[in-house]
């Protein structure tokens, strides 16, 4: 997984959309402390930098030295590398021990996890009672354009996915999600949350290509940006005049949260 995002880390980091500060206050508000929280695979860390406003620290992992290489430095935020064959016993170590975590969140990544070793280590990990684990994730499901999006270019890309890009392709509906319900969704059942964005028709183009099947793509010498900029031409004609103008795009988003049983 983590050779998917090292190419592209540098765009990476530019072209995805800002999760609203919205959702780290509301977070915040469910943890009964806020000492120590965990952004596991935090990519570039912009979900590390904002749940840091809330938290005194902050301890951002993944396995991507590429993404990390371009994490968004904060003096709340450590960055570590988390090899993908790290025991489960030092990941709790390095994440800060047994009950050391008031909040773990994932940004649209657990559906590249071990799952069931991630869920056992938040178990771990989390302060009981008052701990929360929340999850969250986008697709293509973006509007005013979700409807070609969705029906064009995803089924073009379908044959270069990861097969558990698909739990994300279906809303996370199909993760399984143990975790007794705080408000925030519940198991096959997640909150839909939005995620607006000021981009132009080129941002939405660059978001399609910084994906981990644009790598898998070029990796098997198919012209993805050929195919993409096909579909931009049909949202283009959607667009309106000015296409090099930003516009409001809606991210139709989707959320879990809950704390161990």
């Amino acid at each position: 997984m983590a050779g998917l995002y090292e190419k592209p880390s540098e765009t990476y980091a530019k072209k995805r959309p800002r999760y609203p500060k919205e959702w780290f206050s509301m977070l915040a508000s469910l943890t009964a402390g806020h000492h120590r929280a965990w952004d596991a695979g935090c990519g570039t860390g912009q979900a590390s930098v904002s749940i840091a406003e809330h938290y005194d620290g902050v301890v951002a992992t993944d396995v991507s030295e590429g993404q990390l290489r371009h994490a968004i430095a904060h003096p709340k935020v450590r960055y570590l590398h988390t090899p993908e064959d790290l025991p489960e016993d030092d990941l709790v170590a390095l994440v800060g021990g047994e009950g050391s975590l008031d909040l773990v969140i994932v940004a649209t990544a657990i559906h590249w996890f071990d799952v069931p070793l991630f869920y056992a280590v938040v178990n771990r990990v989390l302060r009981r009672p008052g701990g929360v684990l929340a999850v969250w994730g986008y697709n293509y499901d973006i509007h005013p354009f979700g409807d070609k999006l969705q029906g064009t270019l995803y089924p073009a890309m379908r044959p270069y996915m990861d097969p558990r890009t698909r739990l994300a392709m279906e809303r996370y509906r199909q993760l399984p999600f143990p975790f007794e319900p705080v408000g925030v969704g519940r198991e096959g059942e997640p909150a839909d949350v939005d995620m607006e964005a000021e981009m132009t028709l080129e941002d939405l183009a660059g978001f399609v290509m910084t994906g981990s099947v644009a790598t898998t793509a070029r990796e098997k010498g198919v012209d993805l940006e050929a195919l993409v900029k096909g579909v931009m031409k049909e949202v283009e004609e959607g667009w309106g005049d000015r296409p090099t103008v930003p516009r409001k795009l809606v991210f139709k988003a989707f959320m879990l949260a809950g704390r161990p049983r």
